[in-house]
C-alpha cells in the first residue's frame, strides 16, 4: 500500500515522514513488478482516504496503468463525486466500506453523514466496475439486524455481488496509547467465530460472495 501526502507529493514511510515523487514511488512499484506478474495481484491505493487526495492518486493509477498493473482503491467513500468521477476509469477494482446504512447513527459513530458514501457507491454500481463491500463487524454497532437488512437491501438494488466480513480487533488500542489520546472501545470485545460465521452465513443466505 502506498500512502499520500499532497497532490505531488508522496509518503511512503509515514513513520520516518518521507517525501517522494510519483516517479520516486512508481520506481518502488516496479521493483515488485514480478510478483504481480506471478500472483495476478497489483497495487492497492489506501490510507487515510486516497480520494481525499485526488491529484496524487490520478498521477499513480495513470502511471500504473501505462506499466499494465492492476489496481485496487480502499476507500470509505467519503468525497466529492467529481473527484471520484476523475478516477473510475483508471481502477480495476473497488474496495468499498459499508458500515452504518442509518445516517443519524453513522454520524453517531463516525462523525460524518453517509450520504456521500452511498452516492459515491451508487454512481461505482451503475458503471458495472468490480466492487467488493467491506462490512466492518463491530458488535452492537455495525451487526444489528435491521443494519444487515439494509446493507443487503442496497447491495440488491445495485448488483453488488461480493461483501467481505472484517471483524472488529483491538490491534489500535495500543497505537491509541502510544499517542495518548483514550480509545473510545476500550471495553469492546472481539467478536468470536460463532458470530463471524453467523454474519457470513446471512450474507450467503442472501446469494452474495462472501469472504473474510
Amino acid at each position: 500500500m502506498h500512502r499520500f501526502l499532497d497532490g505531488k507529493r508522496f509518503e511512503t514511510k509515514p513513520a520516518l515522514g518521507s517525501q517522494q515523487s510519483a516517479v520516486d514511488v512508481m520506481s518502488k512499484i516496479d521493483k515488485d513488478a514480478v510478483f504481480y506478474e506471478e500472483s495476478g495481484g497489483g497495487v492497492t491505493f489506501s490510507g487515510g482516504e486516497p480520494l481525499m487526495q485526488i491529484e496524487a492518486l490520478k498521477q499513480l493509477l495513470e502511471l500504473c496503468t501505462k506499466k499494465g498493473y492492476h489496481t485496487a482503491i480502499d476507500t470509505s467513500g467519503h468525497a466529492e463525486p467529481a473527484a471520484l468521477k476523475q478516477i473510475i476509469e483508471l481502477a480495476s477494482l473497488w474496495l468499498f466500506d459499508l458500515k452504518v446504512m442509518d445516517d443519524a447513527k453513522h454520524v453517531e459513530y463516525t462523525g460524518v453523514s453517509n450520504e456521500l458514501a452511498l452516492k459515491n457507491l451508487e454512481l461505482l454500481a451503475l458503471t458495472r466496475k468490480e466492487i467488493i463491500i467491506r462490512f466492518p463487524l463491530i458488535p452492537g454497532i455495525t451487526d444489528e439486524e435491521n443494519n444487515l437488512a439494509e446493507i443487503a437491501k442496497f447491495m440488491l438494488k445495485f448488483g453488488l455481488k461480493r461483501i467481505d466480513i472484517l471483524p472488529y480487533h483491538s490491534i489500535a488500542k495500543e497505537k491509541y496509547r502510544r499517542m495518548g489520546k483514550a480509545f473510545l472501545l476500550e471495553s469492546m470485545k472481539e467478536p468470536d467465530e460463532r458470530r463471524i460465521n453467523e454474519i457470513m452465513n446471512y450474507f450467503v443466505d442472501k446469494g452474495f460472495s462472501v469472504g473474510k
